[in-house]
């Protein structure tokens, strides 16, 4: 029972000169999408409100809140980073663990490698820290964990930040034993109350996470001990596995295969701003608009079919007055929006959008179903089928085993830099290729100010 040691012997070793070729590409890839999102998230309403909010209280001008034109201190940096990376629900993440890791980690390390003036290594090395803690704790606790009312984004990526902020602080593994523990200490409960009701709270979770992990290893590093077996626990029952589970969790995930497999390796990207769930079903979707131009007042009724975990989680309608976080969890607006736009990005969750006659009509017409064959795929697949059935009695049907963006149909690097053209402000696209080569040379650089300072 010593997964916590375990986790943090492995995380204080990583070093860039030993890992291999394709982690550290994939490394840069999920701060290029990181990069993308962020831009993306700057023209929603709420995010500006939080930026100005968090802005109003002042600061040292020490780390930059990205693409926002301003800087504050590294722990409100961090912070702000993070709700921007979350608020597009465009981000990274893992489906055996169903959480968000860049988020968290990203915000957290790119902020202390500002400060410090430390280079590309070390973040490439933080990445794979803070991403390697984020997959094998949440893969522990998943599903028990969401099931059990929290969001794994949130509550884990307090973990997996505190091990990306040790990395850039150069802690040993005795210190980053002892951040992880505070990390358990002032992790964000996460509620997924707030998911689930579609209440823009929601879109702290990153930003929480990175704040969190950040304040831990700083902590730590100024001598504050936490629970050398917090995520394991004791007879006490208190171990963040144990808590956040009713005690169901696999601790043998935290450990399997370590250092002979990267977590950071099934990370997915997301080619849409809506909640992984709806992936499959938003591109069956838009492949049937796009092979059969489909007029809206010729379905008569769309039945979605899709895995368990998807019909419970985002398998609900919207209304005209719904938030955009319900709208980004919900497969009938989602797929509703497909077909009518063909198209599914930020302009889909605008406020016009969302309460648009046409869409609203259009998502009640369709019905999702849990389909028993597709959930015992889960989570080796997220499969989702879409069912259009025509006025005319004509059924088109189309199913989507492996949504775009999963390892095994990936995003390349020059979708992630399309994505970033794509969601980058009018103002800001012409400078998007010099963000995308700068950080896909992410190892030659040698002050991180370089990549910061042009975003």
């Amino acid at each position: 029972m010593d997964e916590t040691k375990k986790l943090a012997d492995f995380a204080a070793a990583i070093a860039y000169d030993e890992l291999p070729a394709a982690v550290v590409e994939k490394a840069k890839h999920c701060l290029l999408d990181f990069f993308a999102n962020i831009y993306g998230s700057l023209q929603i309403e709420e995010v500006a409100r939080v930026v100005a909010s968090v802005r109003a209280q002042g600061g040292p001008e020490t780390a930059t809140v990205l693409g926002a034109g301003f800087a504050t201190g590294v722990q409100p940096a961090a912070f702000l980073n993070g709700v921007l990376a979350e608020a597009l629900e465009a981000q990274d993440g893992l489906r055996f663990g169903g959480n968000h890791p860049g988020v968290a980690v990203i915000p957290a390390a790119l902020a202390l490698g500002e400060q410090r003036r430390l280079d590309g290594k070390r973040l490439i090395e933080a990445i794979v820290a803070g991403y390697e803690v984020a997959g094998r704790v949440a893969a522990a606790i998943h599903p028990h964990h969401t099931l059990s009312g929290f969001l794994p984004t949130g509550t884990c990526g307090a973990f997996a930040a505190a091990a990306a902020a040790a990395k850039m602080l150069g802690q040993d593994t005795a210190r980053t034993l002892q951040s992880l523990g505070i990390a358990g200490y002032l992790a964000p409960l996460s509620m997924a109350e707030h998911l689930m009701g579609g209440f823009t709270a929601k879109i702290l979770q990153g930003g929480q996470a990175a704040g969190a992990g950040l304040m831990a290893a700083d902590l730590a590093g100024a001598g504050l001990t936490g629970a050398p077996y917090v995520l394991e626990g004791s007879h006490l029952n208190g171990g963040f596995t144990q808590i956040t589970t009713k005690n169901n969790a696999n601790l043998e995930r935290i450990t399997q295969g370590l250092g002979a497999a990267y977590s950071i390796s099934d990370i997915y990207f997301k080619p849409y701003t809506a909640c992984r769930h709806t992936h499959g079903s938003a591109q069956a979707a838009l492949a049937l608009s796009h092979e059969h131009s489909i007029a809206p007042g010729d379905i008569a009724a769309v039945d979605v079919y899709t895995y368990m975990i998807a019909a419970i989680a985002v398998g609900k309608g919207v209304e005209k007055n719904s938030s955009f976080v319900a709208a980004q969890f919900s497969i009938p607006y989602v797929v509703a929006a497909c077909l009518i736009d063909g198209d599914m990005g930020p302009l889909q969750f605008r406020r016009e959008r969302i309460a648009d006659e046409a869409i609203l009509g259009l998502a009640k017409k369709v019905t999702v179903h849990a389909d028993s064959e597709l959930s015992e795929r889960y989570p080796a697949q997220t499969a989702s089928r879409v069912e259009i059935k025509l006025a005319d009695g004509r059924t088109l049907t189309r199913q989507v085993d492996e949504p775009k963006g999963d390892p095994r149909d990936p995003m390349t690097a020059a979708d992630l830099e399309a994505k970033l053209q794509r969601f980058a402000p009018a103002d800001k696209k012409n400078g998007t290729a010099e963000i995308a080569a700068l950080t896909l040379a992410l190892e030659q650089i040698d002050d991180l100010r370089r990549l910061t300072s042009i975003i």
